[in-house]
């Protein structure tokens, strides 16, 4: 056996370092989380590890975090997994000071500080701007799915219970025709035969009652959908597959790739969450000006509006909602307005002209047409009916010059493409299939914020260095 490498003996007396800090090496990202951690006031975030006068004392919430941060960054997310961690890897012993907190303290810490752990987040992004990562101020926002603990079986729309159902009713028949069948068999096979379907009839009976109690919860939702494991987790499309999960919003830096802003919703759409997303990011910048750039997901009139009017210049390709393109018709953008005169310009040529306006959906509505439509000859091209109306918002002007602006800055989109999709696909691969493993939007959330701590502290880590983020953050 003299060809290999050997072993020392497991026996054999060995003399140890006497510190327990000489088994951590000065580039070790564990001496980053302390740094980090140490750094920050906790007093004043909310933490609610607050010691009994009487009793065990509490785990220092610096304590508590450290071992949070540092499971996340390793892609250890169980609360028993942690507390095996800390009572063998000497990477946590170092960090925690042999302190070995049990799984249930591990995970009403989680669970009962959910505010504070997003605060801690938000820390070290300002520690990011302090360092005038930011400079910039261009982000990309975007969304993702992200599956729930809820399984797709224990969540319920109207449609997937009428579907349910149905399937029910359609088994309870075809078991009745099979208890006919067997009458005429054998009467000691047919017995035996009856009774197994009988007792799978009962079965589906009784899970008939069960849908319809499920059906009677179902309309006192808004939504009208119900999820029975994870109550706030909601059924959504994902790449043309249904999930049943949470929608989480991101603004990332164009430049370094960090997560400036997160948010996780319910919501199945990005349509009402621009506005949101890019203040959060905003103040998160401290900055007056910001510029943003989404994909057409999150294109609406209101929430650009709101955007221009919050000073944050948005980047979006616009929507083609009409089907006149695909009628072979005349689209919107083949008339010209004129914004001097008030009127659009037709293919022809021809003026339309202010006629009236009008409420839509809370918003005002400006009515244009021609006179001369009846008699143009390109009316075939243009529309079917009498005139060609054109409709025209009244704040359409804000997003004419988005659509200007991102004719002229092509490549901005580019940049999203480059920019968002990096840490949605690094974070999901750190936290596997089952993605999140804690239930209910505030706990999620939580969730969520120690996720996008451990994915900005390993890409900080990416650009300075462990030696050179450690002086960064003590400077």
């Amino acid at each position: 056996m003299t060809d290999f490498i050997e072993g020392e003996n497991r026996f054999q007396a060995t003399l140890f370092p006497e510190q327990l800090d000489d088994y951590i090496a000065e580039d070790n990202p564990v001496r980053v989380i302390d740094v980090f951690i140490d750094g920050i006031d906790l007093s004043g975030m909310g933490f609610k590890t607050v010691p009994e006068s009487l009793g065990r004392p509490a785990y220092h919430p610096a304590t508590m975090l450290k071992l949070y941060v540092y499971g996340y960054l390793n892609r250890v997310h169980s609360t028993r997994r942690l507390e095996r961690e800390a009572g063998r890897n000497v990477e946590l012993m170092w960090l925690l000071g042999r302190l070995t907190p049990d799984f249930k303290t591990i995970a009403d810490f989680r669970k009962d500080n959910a505010k504070a752990v997003r605060l801690v987040c938000r820390e070290f992004v300002m520690i990011c701007r302090k360092l005038d990562l930011f400079s910039e101020a261009f982000v990309a926002i975007d969304g993702s799915k992200f599956k729930a603990v809820n399984n797709r079986d224990r969540n319920f729309t109207r449609a997937k219970l009428k579907r349910r159902l149905e399937d029910i009713d359609k088994s309870i028949d075809r078991y009745l025709a099979q208890i006919e069948s067997a009458d005429r068999q054998e009467a000691s096979i047919a017995k035996t035969r009856t009774e197994q379907l009988e007792n799978k009839i009962s079965k589906l009976k009784k899970e008939i009652e069960r849908l319809n109690e499920i059906e009677v919860q179902l309309q006192a939702t808004p939504d009208k959908q119900i999820s029975l494991t994870d109550p706030d987790s909601r059924s959504m499309k994902s790449r043309g597959a249904g999930i049943v999960g949470y929608n989480v919003q991101t603004a990332v830096d164009t430049r370094h790739h960090l997560i400036i802003a997160h948010e996780v919703t319910n919501a199945s759409t990005d349509r009402a969450q621009l506005e949101n997303v890019s203040t959060q990011a905003k103040e998160a910048l401290a900055t007056d000006e910001l510029s943003v750039v989404a994909d057409r997901g999150y294109y609406s009139g209101e929430e650009i509006k709101a955007c221009d009017d919050a000073n944050i210049k948005v980047y979006l390709p616009k929507c083609q909602t009409s089907g006149n393109l695909s009628k072979g018709l005349f689209g919107k953008r083949d008339f010209i307005y004129k914004p001097e005169v008030d009127e659009y310009e037709c293919p022809a040529g021809k003026q339309a002209i202010y006629r009236f306006s009008g409420q839509e959906k809370g918003k005002t509505i400006r009515r244009y047409w021609s006179s001369a439509c009846p008699h143009c000859s390109l009316k075939p091209q243009c529309t079917t009916g009498v005139n060609r109306r054109i409709s025209r918002w009244e704040h359409e002007d804000v997003l004419d010059a988005v659509e200007d602006r991102i004719n002229q800055e092509p490549e901005r989109m580019a940049a999203r493409r480059n920019t968002v999709e990096h840490p949605f696909g690094t974070l999901k691969c750190w936290m596997g299939y089952t993605h999140f493993q804690t239930s209910t939007l505030e706990h999620v959330s939580t969730e969520m914020s120690l996720h996008v701590l451990a994915y900005n502290l390993k890409r900080m880590m990416n650009i300075f260095g462990v030696s050179g983020l450690i002086e960064a953050i003590q400077a």
